[in-house]
């Protein structure tokens, strides 16, 4: 396993069967680039699509939503892309350049991406403005809102006070 899987937080795909939402680790194998990301998201029977949701070193996170060949991923720091296999994949995927050294900490990517599911793009902007705020916990707080958080917190095994 490589250095940049081994600093993966966790990595879970959620999706809805038969309304029903799922969660489900994720292999770390998957998780070098959007394309096979997507690729493993592919095969989970949800109504809808499957999203994927990895936290990295305590610094950043990626969701990916796929539905079909539809794919729409949020990287919540774009300067992580100088460090991170997967950060570069997200920045590469959405066509933006790689980002300068002066580069400010920023969201990259389709805030809208779980617009339809209950988190709007301007919720999940507040979000990651949030400083104090963990990977793990902005994603929680995401799970929470789209109506999973307990199944996530148990995946990852965030316990809640």
């Amino acid at each position: 396993m490589s250095e940049q899987t081994d600093a993966v937080d966790f990595a879970v795909a959620a999706y809805r069967e038969e309304g029903v939402w799922q969660v489900q680790e994720l292999a770390h194998d998957v998780l070098t680039e959007i394309g096979t990301l997507a690729h493993a998201l592919r095969r989970f029977p949800g109504d809808g699509g499957a999203v994927g949701m990895i936290a990295i070193d305590e610094d950043f996170f990626v969701i990916v939503r796929v539905a079909g060949a539809h794919v729409r991923v949020l990287l919540s720091d774009f300067t992580a892309a100088e460090e991170w296999e997967l950060a570069s994949s997200a920045v590469d995927f959405l066509h933006l350049p790689m980002p300068e050294d002066e580069d400010e900490s920023a969201p990259a990517g389709d805030l809208e991406l779980l617009g339809d599911l209950g988190m709007h793009a301007m919720d999940l902007a507040v979000l990651l403005d949030d400083v104090d705020l963990y990977p793990d916990e902005m994603l929680s707080d995401i799970a929470r809102r789209l109506g999973f958080g307990e199944l996530f917190d148990d995946a990852i095994g965030l316990t809640t006070a």
